[in-house]
């Protein structure tokens, strides 16, 4: 059974997931020794994101809802450029 919290600790989540993807992408090394070990953590950190957004969505402001579909087009835009890469 999946956990409510309050609207405003959903979509903290939600934006903490984000910047914590964010950041995984933009510290990318992709001509890095570690490279493979910096994607799958890329990878891990964007489904993390995915989950913590479709779950502020479930009881989201329409203010919150607008910015968390812009999350998950901005994560979208990640998972493209990711494809293109491997």
């Amino acid at each position: 059974m999946p956990y409510h919290k309050d609207k405003q600790q959903a979509f903290q989540a939600a934006q903490q997931g984000f910047a914590e993807a964010d950041d995984v992408y933009n510290e990318l090394v992709k001509d890095g020794a570690s490279y493979g070990k910096q994607l799958a953590h890329l990878k891990e950190e964007v489904q993390e994101a995915y989950e913590q957004i479709e779950n502020a969505l479930e009881v989201a402001s329409e203010h919150q809802r607008v910015q968390l579909q812009q999350y998950q087009r901005d994560l979208q835009s990640i998972v493209n450029e990711i494809n293109n890469l491997d």
